[in-house]
């Protein structure tokens, strides 16, 4: 269930980058919460905040109970190439971008996780290893960038104390109150595997992601175009 909240709410973050933005009415407020005035365009962006967070953890526990940690970090390495040509096409209408997708973020803090562990009784290799990799993810301008890897590891580091995690894990991004949101949603986990089950489902979900990046780029360049 939380792979599926997360896939809708990303969708949602997206249609509202992609699609929503371009529409100017959709950037004029329609609601008022306390002092802020919210647009449709702010309140699509709003719901997708509790995608990100949710991913990570899903991150987590796929590396704590994955049966093959080096095919898992393939698949995410397969899938962010995979998905870099709907994602340049998406931001620009071209195969160039200046910035990468989500997939390479969460492949970088993998490998940080695996480090992480691989050196846990060496503390100097331990910090080559992740500064290094924390020095990639900023040049590479993965989606989320540095802090986006720094939130993985700090979301594995601290995945047994939630109420820190919580807490804490809020402040990687300007305190935006909705992603709260998104570790109440992690409290009802109750450890155990849900529906998606089995080789099919599990690829669909991979799939999911530059399929629907592909199918926007389609909306925007029928409908709206790219200048």
């Amino acid at each position: 269930m939380l792979k599926l909240i997360a896939l809708v709410t990303m969708i949602i973050d997206h249609i509202g980058v992609v699609i929503i933005k371009s529409i100017p009415s959709a950037l004029k407020p329609i609601m008022t919460l306390g002092t802020r005035q919210i647009s449709l365009y702010a309140l699509f962006r709003i719901v997708g905040r509790i995608a990100f967070p949710l991913y990570v953890f899903l991150l987590v526990e796929g590396f704590l109970h994955t049966h093959d940690r080096k095919k898992y970090g393939i698949n995410l390495l397969a899938f962010a190439v995979i998905s870099e040509i709907p994602w340049n096409l998406e931001h620009t209408g071209t195969l160039l971008y200046k910035e990468q997708n989500v997939f390479f973020t969460l492949f970088f803090g993998y490998v940080g996780i695996c480090c992480y562990e691989r050196f846990k009784d060496d503390n100097l290799k331990k910090l080559l290893s992740l500064s290094a990799l924390f020095a990639i993810a900023f040049v590479f301008k993965a989606d989320y960038g540095a802090i986006g890897y720094s939130f993985i590891l700090f979301m594995y580091i601290m995945r047994e104390d939630k109420i820190t995690k919580s807490l804490i894990g809020s402040c990687f991004f300007s305190l935006q109150p909705v992603i709260l949101m998104s570790f109440l949603l992690m409290s009802l986990y109750n450890g155990e595997r849900g529906f998606i089950k089995g080789k099919v489902l599990k690829y669909l979900f991979y799939i999911a992601y530059p399929l629907h990046v592909f199918v926007l780029y389609l909306i925007k360049l029928r409908y709206i175009g790219y200048s």
